[in-house]
């Protein structure tokens, strides 16, 4: 009989799917010079990482990108350009969520990202029913919050001690390889689904 108690989640390509194609594409029509290269799904770097791990405010990522892509840009259009992360909400995942809960697991968010994107997900219009994805969740810990990354071990460390939580009694669930990697060296039990896999059945396979 398993023994997992606590169910962490990462945020893109797990609860939401991601198209990196569009968040590039539309990066790219801002302005951004080599935009494919600049933007990575798992861990950013430039300015994209600094305002993820919360070195850079938002503002302050608006007026760095208005200097590389050489033309004022508004909150706006960064805003709409990093969610072009955002490819679907399936709500399998949402009801899946609210069944673990039920069945009484710990639920916990631990997500890289930033702003721009937190301020629709915190926001009401995160599910269409006036809640937001922290509604879902026990805990949430997010990279610009917390001031670290995945696959930064010290990001897993923060929030296991921050919830009181036990490696042995915790499953990770994430699309990224490195962060699974990381997780399972630190006692974690993991699952890899692929972005935007429906993982709503296969999870009992790891409780």
């Amino acid at each position: 009989m398993s023994n997992i108690k606590n169910i962490v989640f990462d945020f893109g390509g797990v609860i939401i799917t991601l198209s990196p194609e569009t968040a590039v594409k539309r990066f790219g029509a801002l302005g951004l010079p080599d935009a494919s290269r600049q933007l990575n799904s798992y861990t950013q770097s430039g300015i994209f990482g600094d305002v993820e791990l919360g070195k850079i405010s938002d503002s302050e990522f608006v007026r760095q990108l208005s200097l590389l892509c050489r033309r004022d840009l508004s909150y706006e259009e960064c805003r709409h350009a990093w969610l072009g992360y955002c490819k679907e909400l399936p709500q399998r995942n949402l009801n899946a969520l609210e069944k673990l809960r039920s069945e009484g697991y710990r639920l916990i968010l631990l997500s890289n990202t930033n702003p721009f994107m937190m301020s629709w997900a915190m926001s009401r219009d995160f599910d269409g029913k006036g809640h937001p994805v922290s509604h879902y969740f026990d805990g949430v810990y997010l990279s610009y919050r917390m001031g670290v990354m995945k696959p930064d071990p010290a990001f897993f460390s923060k929030m296991m001690a921050g919830e009181n939580m036990l490696p042995d009694e915790t499953l990770f669930v994430d699309d990224g390889q490195r962060n699974v990697e990381v997780a399972g060296q630190m006692g974690i039990h993991t699952y890899c689904p692929d972005n935007g896999a429906d993982w709503t059945k296969d999870i009992y396979n790891y409780l």
